[in-house]
């Protein structure tokens, strides 16, 4: 037992066995640091896979009959981050962050302690991180702190499916137990998260019960087709549980308005009788401008220059109102810039997770006790990372004013992007003018076609989808080029009407997506030379930008 005991961290704290730890810590992140590059967006060259590439692994690999030394385990792992992605200044594909150092470290210290955060007897130390970040993110938010409540989840997904059972048990108490009524419906942005959709199905609502409202020209829920939608379906006997409001979309940044929506529910609530609508805003991505809820935009002590400041602004009109919502969430691996995965849930009315709790009899071995009394059985899942501590550590150690100067940049970099895309490169458009934040959506359109005459629904279908065909074939290129700089794409950045059909068409388009710490003003150049570049490829390969 003695090698097997060197597998694990000592029980005594003894020297040796750290000083042996420490050294396979420092030879993964010295391997990691001599993969690194600043001008490119991979750890070492990219990884050709071939098709068989997955059949291959899983015919060569099984468990070894006698283990190898962990020197062998680092060099393994060190193999794996070969040709990985990394977010250098040049990547801008996606909201796929940096992991802060802080959030590592929070991380690092979860892992090391391994609780449970199903409980507070095996999982203290997440337990006192998940209240602590709850008030902390309630106050921020402007919920009162002593109602509201939360936890951390399985991303944006958990907490959008975590409200829709909310949504369900306030209105359908013994739904636990007698099942879903059929008349439920879900209400949603044509531009919201696939999230929802995977929920409805979840709970056994179905997908033909998700209503998907229409966006309008800032890419946010139309809120007078949400009157609409939801008065056809209270007079034809449905009843409207749960609305997703989405605060920050992925692929636009599109920001619905919560108080528009609380104002609609509210008055259909009374005029037909209801029960209380459940509003969830989906802020997974946008809700971390809410840091600015506060900020003193006349002196401006950051010193913002104007053009971000008034970006800033016009994001914070529709931010300010997120306490408005009954839950929503704080993707953390997004703009919290921690690891995955770090997703808080919160809820404004923090008692009415009861609703969703299960009995001491259903739950034997853990619950309250003499020695404890933070038990979880309100979340869906059982035993529970205890990512708290990590979104923990990176409250303290960004504050306020950290979050608020990374933020700022990712509006400063998105402003210089498009100014300069629209001097150097015409035929890229951007399709997102209206939604300030940390992504621009560009297309490309052949000669004498723009994003104007499309959005306006003045193309035919087949227009439209041939224009979709340039930009797939544009971002197969520009994809083979992701190690030198990493954008990413969409095939549904948002949807138009034609001019020949009934139908809504979706519009694929490319994206600028800062995330990395290390991406300024001085990078965009570079990265418009590489869009002329790949341009220049496209044309060459004889795709007419003439229809």
């Amino acid at each position: 037992m003695q090698n097997i005991q060197q597998l694990f961290q000592s029980e005594d704290g003894n020297i040796q066995q750290r000083e042996n730890f420490l050294s396979l810590l420092e030879k993964i992140v010295s391997s990691l640091d001599e993969l690194k590059d600043p001008n490119k967006t991979t750890l070492g060259p990219m990884k050709e896979r071939s098709a068989n590439f997955y059949q291959e692994l899983m015919q060569e690999h099984q468990v070894p009959s006698t283990g190898v030394g962990l020197d062998q385990v680092v060099e393994e792992l060190t193999q794996l981050m070969q040709g990985h992605p990394y977010h250098t200044h040049n990547f801008v594909t996606n909201v796929l962050p940096m992991a802060s150092i802080p959030g590592v470290l929070g991380q690092f210290t979860n892992a090391l302690l391994n609780g449970n955060n199903l409980w507070d007897v095996y999982g203290p130390a997440a337990a006192e991180c998940e209240v602590k970040v709850v008030a902390m993110m309630s106050k921020l938010v402007g919920y009162d702190y002593t109602k509201s409540f939360g936890y951390t989840t399985w991303g944006g997904q958990g907490a959008v499916f975590s409200g829709l059972r909310l949504a369900i048990a306030k209105q359908f108490p013994h739904a636990k137990e007698d099942g879903v009524p059929n008349n439920l419906y879900c209400f949603a942005s044509e531009n919201a998260h696939y999230s929802l959709l995977k929920s409805v199905e979840a709970v056994g609502i179905g997908s033909k019960h998700l209503v998907r409202v229409k966006a309008g020209k800032d890419h946010s829920m139309d809120v007078e087709d949400l009157r609409i939608r939801m008065t056809e379906v209270i007079e034809n006997g449905g009843i409207p549980v749960y609305v997703v409001a989405t605060t920050g979309a992925t692929d636009q940044f599109g920001i619905d308005d919560v108080q528009a929506i609380k104002e609609i529910t509210t008055t259909l609530e009374k005029k037909y009788d209801l029960q209380p609508v459940h509003i969830h805003a989906d802020s997974a991505l946008g809700g971390f401008y809410a840091f600015f809820n506060d900020y003193d935009f006349k002196k401006n002590p950051l010193q913002f220059e104007d053009n971000v400041l008034q970006g800033l602004v016009q994001i914070h009109e529709r931010m300010q109102h997120l306490a408005l919502a009954d839950s929503m969430c704080f993707d953390f691996q997004k703009l919290g810039q921690t690891p995955y995965l770090t997703s808080l849930f919160l809820i404004k009315d923090g008692k009415s997770l009861q609703l969703l709790d299960i009995e001491d009899f259903d739950t034997p071995y853990v619950g309250n006790r003499g020695y404890g009394s933070y038990h979880t059985g309100y979340t869906l899942e059982c035993s529970r990372m205890g990512s708290s501590i990590a979104i923990f550590a990176a409250l303290q150690a960004f504050g306020k004013e950290g979050y608020q100067q990374i933020l700022a940049n990712y509006v400063r970099v998105n402003l210089a992007f498009r100014a300069q895309l629209a001097e150097k490169t015409p035929m890229l458009q951007v399709v997102n003018e209206a939604n300030i934040g940390p992504v621009t959506a560009f297309r490309l359109y052949p000669d004498g076609l723009n994003w104007q005459a499309e959005q306006a629904g003045r193309y035919t279908q087949d227009q439209i989808e041939h224009i979709n065909g340039l930009n797939a074939s544009f971002f197969e290129i520009i994809g083979e080029g992701r190690d030198e700089v990493f954008f990413g794409d969409t095939t549904r950045v948002c949807t138009v009407s034609t001019s020949d059909t009934t139908q809504h068409v979706p519009v694929a388009a490319a994206k600028f997506f800062s995330i990395s710490p290390y991406t300024e003003t001085d990078h965009i150049l570079d990265m418009i030379h590489f869009l002329q570049h790949k341009l220049k490829v496209l044309e060459a390969s004889h795709i007419a930008y003439r229809h």
